[in-house]
């Protein structure tokens, strides 16, 4: 096995400390019992009956997305061979019949790997959120994604994420934006799980096929969690997660960005792909003109584009409220529309 870099642990944050200290770095660390008092957590070490038995206390009928992988798959969701489909099949389940089932297969030698992705936790599971809470984030609910031993390929977020671990052990080995170009990213448009996939097998990787992955291997960092812990991945690091356990899940918070609970169209990457359409026809040099505009207007690289700009003709460079975005956001989407 590959040993990558450790990421950086805390064994204690504030939230004013994670928010104040941390979330502006943009680099991963992993906190240590963040959820340790949890009730959800304390079922788990009771074993995966007490832990299932718990989640149910509060189902209410309610389906959840669930999706199912062979064993031929080697517990990866990803493409097919041919990278015509996925591998795995998907569909809608009522969650205790997937608990059932998650169950049922831990005496297996040969198993698919099953895995409930995404639920909405107030939806399927209400009430869970008020005896799990987190000072962190007291107006969201977190996600939650329940399963046995599986492997989701490396991806990256639109959103920062908080993620913690409620019951058994994954494994995360993250890569840094910059590190892009070398982890071969597959289609923007066709995706396993709707985030751009590297098509890079990194527990047995081509290096024929991509040799440019040993850099991206030599920045990488990584971290084992157990129940309790958590682990910040920034926005767009793209993040390797082994599940260990044949009972596994995960709660994890997006509060920014393409999954913020008050995010509008387009995101960061609908813009991608308008930018892409925009100039992919232009000239490399044109192309390059407009990194200087992009560097200058967005990414900042020289002069502050409103430091001499009086303040009441800022608008769209300047602070803006939610009620000023939304407006902007609807005039281009009115306009693609056309």
């Amino acid at each position: 096995m590959t040993e990558y870099k450790k990421i950086a642990e805390y064994s204690a944050l504030t939230a004013g400390q994670f928010f104040a200290q941390i979330v502006p770095e943009q680099k991963p660390v992993v906190i240590r019992g963040f959820a340790a008092r949890w009730p959800l957590v304390a079922s788990a070490g009771k074993g995966p009956d007490a832990f299932t038995a718990y989640l149910l206390s509060f189902y209410q009928g309610k389906k959840a997305r669930m999706v199912v992988a062979p064993p031929a798959a080697n517990k990866r969701f990803y493409y097919n061979d041919e990278m015509t489909d996925v591998n795995y099949l998907s569909g809608e389940e009522r969650f205790d019949l997937f608990l059932g089932r998650l169950l049922e297969l831990m005496d297996r030698e040969v198993y698919p790997a099953i895995s409930m992705q995404n639920a909405q936790i107030n939806d399927l599971l209400p009430g869970l959120i008020e005896q799990n809470y987190s000072e962190f984030f007291p107006q969201l609910a977190p996600r939650l994604w329940v399963g046995n031993e599986g492997i989701v390929s490396t991806h990256y977020d639109g959103s920062d994420n908080l993620a913690c671990v409620v019951a058994g052990r994954r494994r995360f080995i993250l890569f840094p934006p910059a590190q892009t170009g070398h982890l071969y990213p597959g289609p923007l448009n066709f995706t396993p799980a709707g985030a751009p996939t590297s098509l890079v097998d990194i527990q047995n990787p081509d290096f024929e096929r991509f040799p440019l992955f040993k850099q991206a291997q030599a920045e990488a960092v990584s971290a084992e969690l157990e129940a309790g812990d958590a682990i910040f991945i920034p926005m767009l690091w793209w993040h390797h997660v082994e599940s260990l356990d044949k009972v596994n899940a995960l709660m994890n918070y997006w509060w920014n960005g393409s999954s913020a609970p008050d995010a509008v169209s387009p995101s960061a990457i609908d813009s991608l792909n308008l930018a892409l359409l925009a100039m992919r026809d232009l000239s490399p040099k044109q192309r390059e003109a407009w990194r200087h505009m992009f560097d200058h207007y967005l990414f900042k690289q020289g002069v502050d584009p409103v430091s001499y700009i009086p303040s009441h003709q800022h608008h769209i460079l300047g602070k803006l409220t939610s009620e000023y975005v939304r407006a902007v956001k609807d005039y281009f989407i009115k306009k693609l529309q056309k």
